[in-house]
């Protein structure tokens, strides 16, 4: 409970006539004691009648976990337990920093005297990995005259486990990209690709010859075609570097959140198309290591690792991360990485051993672009500033391309995606790689 803003200009103005009317009128001292404990009175009628915190009860619902990147509803009931809800209550939630608190709403019923009880909701904004705490709410309300707020602290102590978002999986939209080469579904067949037989078919019109076995056709006295499809059972590596540039922000969430979103969507859809998914992570040392599982069987576990994987702030060592992560491998395999830089002279050492790795395994390399940086190439106002900060966004530019064109004039294939683009441009370049056999 504290003073509300009228009875403070109450008391301002009354100690103003009390001076005034001492200094000029030294007899009407009887009068203005008699001001001040009536407004003294007014305020305790106020307090006796205001609806008082223990006079409600509140219950909370918090869902126990959520994606990173996506909204928590955080909702309360008030229900009196005397009399009525009372009028025109402000909410604040005491929680994590993570959790950033959007406005509130009234999700059902009122929030004005007379309801029976009121329902309001808060979202919450997840922007990071990890449990965090939603510790206490308060609630101020007006007095009934107006002339105090009365303030209620209650403790919440409910927690919410913020994952990677996987959202695309549960969707179906992962399915539905990946649909070309699901097993059970229609088989991808392009015209001279594949290397894996699939079955031999009656010759008919149209087909390519070059597709006929003529042995089987002659043990047969019958024209028969070998069908071929895209191979199966390659190992799919996700090399997310998790060190201090993957922390930056990138609209509104870290680039690590964006990469390890991208790599589960991949490992999934490599499960759907019948293939091996391992996961490595490096910072200035090799992390986490899952040796390569079937991809609906790894993926469970990538997703509880993944939401282990710390923020790190310190540099990355591609050179050790990346040669261990060679030095692991037994078989030829699609390795996917994650990473990032800033310039093209802090990239010459990540150059250097991705082509070590490009010549025993094929290489995407995942790197996210910033959109910000193609709109301070034009800006809308010519002034100094403006022009200064467009040639830098056209330098950063150039060197990212020329980075892009080294990496791939070592035969790896480079993805430079902005973030909301990122999964569907990932799998598309996976079932390229699939379909051109290129792995």
């Amino acid at each position: 409970m504290r003073p509300s803003r009228y009875l403070i200009a109450l008391v301002l103005i009354l100690a103003a006539v009390t001076v005034f009317v001492s200094v000029w009128w030294h007899g009407m001292g009887y009068l203005l004691l008699g001001l001040w404990v009536a407004l003294a009175a007014l305020t305790a009628g106020d307090l006796a009648m205001s609806a008082l915190s223990g006079r409600m009860t509140v219950e909370f619902d918090l869902p126990p976990q959520g994606f990173v990147g996506h909204t928590a509803t955080f909702t309360l009931t008030i229900r009196p337990q005397k009399g009525v809800v009372p009028q025109n209550i402000e909410m604040r939630l005491d929680c994590a920093p993570e959790l950033a608190i959007g406005e509130s709403r009234l999700a059902s019923g009122a929030s004005g005297a007379g309801e029976d009880q009121t329902r309001a909701a808060l979202d919450l904004r997840l922007t990071r990995r990890g449990r965090y705490a939603v510790h206490d709410l308060w609630l101020k309300w007006p007095s009934r005259l107006r002339l105090l707020d009365m303030i209620a602290r209650m403790p919440v102590g409910k927690e919410i486990a913020v994952l990677p978002d996987i959202s695309p999986v549960l969707s179906g939209a992962v399915k539905t990209q990946i649909l070309a080469l699901d097993a059970g579904q229609k088989d991808l067949r392009l015209r001279g690709e594949g290397s894996e037989f699939h079955q031999l078919r009656e010759f008919a019109s149209g087909m390519d010859p070059r597709s006929i076995d003529w042995k089987r056709s002659a043990r047969m006295r019958n024209l028969v075609v070998r069908e071929m499809r895209a191979e199966r059972n390659h190992q799919i590596i996700l090399c997310v570097d998790s060190g201090r540039l993957m922390a930056e922000q990138l609209g509104g969430f870290t680039k690590l959140d964006r990469a390890i979103n991208a790599a589960l969507a991949m490992c999934w859809a490599a499960g759907l198309a019948g293939d091996l998914v391992g996961f490595y992570s490096f910072d200035s040392r090799p992390r986490l290591v899952v040796p390569a599982l079937p991809g609906r069987a790894a993926f469970p576990r990538l997703q509880t690792m993944c939401a282990e994987l710390r923020y790190e702030t310190q540099e990355s060592n591609h050179t050790l991360g990346l040669t261990h992560l060679s030095g692991r491998l037994k078989r030829r395999s699609l390795i996917v990485i994650f990473s990032d830089f800033v310039d093209s002279i802090t990239a010459e050492l990540m150059i250097e051993n991705i082509q070590v790795l490009a010549r025993h395994h094929f290489i995407v390399y995942v790197a996210l672009r910033d959109p910000m940086l193609a709109k301070l190439t034009e800006p809308e106002e010519v002034t100094l500033d403006a022009v200064a900060r467009s040639v830098a966004a056209r330098q950063i530019l150039q060197e990212r391309r020329t980075v892009m064109e080294k990496l791939a004039r070592l035969g790896v294939l480079c993805l430079d995606s902005t973030p909301e683009a990122l999964t569907s441009d990932l799998i598309a370049r996976y079932i390229e790689i699939k379909s051109r056999e290129m792995i």
